[in-house]
């Protein structure tokens, strides 16, 4: 792993995403406890430190303390935010209470959100002598000084964040915080709404790799056994994230009648539903497996953690593995289970492209010169998730129903 090149963000993000899990495993509680060097260094993270003396110019301690949010303060008096302002802190938490009450978002991404805004006030603190975001914003006469003082916060990201998408990580945390406080008529304006135009940040070309159909049917070929091949199916036949993967619980599951589906009160987006549109029967093989024991109803159950399921990091090695096995690279290097994932969407894409396909004759007897008309004039909501599912499980059978010779002299093609 290059420590050197990864910024401030890159490096807590890998905190939540990798050594959490990996402390919560060990018994160690990872909102609160402070890894140490040498437990870094016996998993092999050991180079965390030298990125972070020599490019960050921080210990480990003050980074998992000061950036992160860990340390034992936490757990009794909350997240310290090391700045002197009441008003401000209390906006700050009530806007992340917000955030996780009413939508939704991942745990995992409000201590980023808390890690942003905590450094935008302590740079404004230390630029302007006070932490007090709050002051101005009820006057339209100060606007433009106030305004000028956050791009004056800015600058210093400028100069001390690595990334052109790290800066827009943090501005876009600030921005909507700002607009949360104009919604809540706490604010007249917002001073960093125009920011953006003031700097020539530009976000890095998205990375939209993924598997082929031919490479996933090899991975799942490569899945000796039952769970193996639920995870592939999770992943590739169902879209799911690796964490809701890891966590998915039996109750979730609605296997009977015409609609299964997985059910989620909370995702990234918010509540709802993830129809099964194959590999239900290999769901109901894997509860009756289960069954047969003391079970915590996990499909993914795990004797060693905290939580009684496996972890996403579990999930992504386990991946890598059957595709490993399998001989299937994307770019010349070992997909992740992010990348079989993305399988789902553009399979689901094409499937809708096949199904406008298969409306261009009724597009022609009605004298219309487009598919997309058919469907919404002509044809049911309910018709049309119809339709949409039928193309879908044909995409996904055609996948996950090669037989094994087939399956085999594909994984030697890949």
């Amino acid at each position: 792993m290059n420590w050197s090149r990864k910024s401030l963000d890159d490096l807590e993000s890998f905190y939540w995403d990798t050594i959490a899990p990996a402390m919560d495993r060990d018994g160690m509680n990872p909102t609160r406890d402070v890894p140490t060097y040498e437990w870094l260094t016996d998993h092999g993270w050991s180079g965390i430190a030298y990125a972070l003396r020599e490019k960050h110019d921080l210990t480990p301690r003050q980074f998992f303390v000061d950036v992160v949010g860990l340390g034992d303060d936490e757990a009794d008096h909350g997240y310290e935010w090391h700045i002197e302002n009441d008003a401000t802190i209390e906006a700050f938490e009530s806007y992340l209470d917000m955030l996780e009450s009413r939508r939704g978002l991942a745990e995992s991404t409000l201590p980023t959100r808390r890690t942003h805004l905590a450094r935008f006030a302590r740079v404004y603190r230390d630029l302007h002598g006070s932490a007090d975001l709050l002051a101005e914003l009820d006057d339209r006469d100060t606007e433009p000084d106030e305004i000028a003082r956050c791009l004056d916060v800015l600058d210093e990201f400028d100069a001390d964040l690595s990334t052109d998408g790290t800066k827009l990580k943090y501005l876009q945390t600030v921005r909507a915080f700002y607009e949360y406080l104009v919604d809540f008529r706490r604010a007249r304006y917002n001073p960093v709404e125009n920011a953006a135009k003031q700097f020539r940040w530009e976000q890095g070309q998205p990375d939209n790799r993924t598997m082929t159909a031919t490479q996933v049917r090899a991975v799942y070929a490569a899945a000796t056994d039952l769970e193996d091949r639920l995870l592939v199916l999770g992943l590739a036949g169902w879209g799911l994230r690796p964490n809701e993967l890891a966590s998915l619980d039996a109750s979730q599951l609605s296997l009977t009648g015409d609609d299964p589906h997985i059910s989620f009160e909370a995702r990234k987006n918010g509540p709802g539903t993830v129809a099964l549109l194959y590999g239900v029967d290999a769901v109901a093989d894997r509860i009756d497996v289960l069954s047969a024991d003391d079970w915590n109803g996990f499909l993914f159950p795990s004797s060693r953690s905290k939580t009684g399921h496996i972890a996403r990091e579990t999930v992504n090695r386990r991946f890598k593995r059957l595709a490993d096995d399998a001989n299937v690279t994307v770019d010349g290097e070992t997909p992740t289970a992010k990348l079989c994932r993305r399988f789902w969407y553009t399979a689901y894409q094409e499937a809708v492209d096949d199904m406008l396909s298969q409306l261009e004759g009724v597009a022609a007897d009605q004298g219309s010169k487009s598919t997309e008309v058919v469907m919404s004039n002509y044809l049911s909501e309910e018709r049309r998730r119809s339709f949409r599912r039928q193309a879908m499980r044909e995409k996904l059978a055609a996948v996950f129903e090669s037989g094994p010779d087939e399956a085999a002299e594909q994984a030697m093609i890949n």
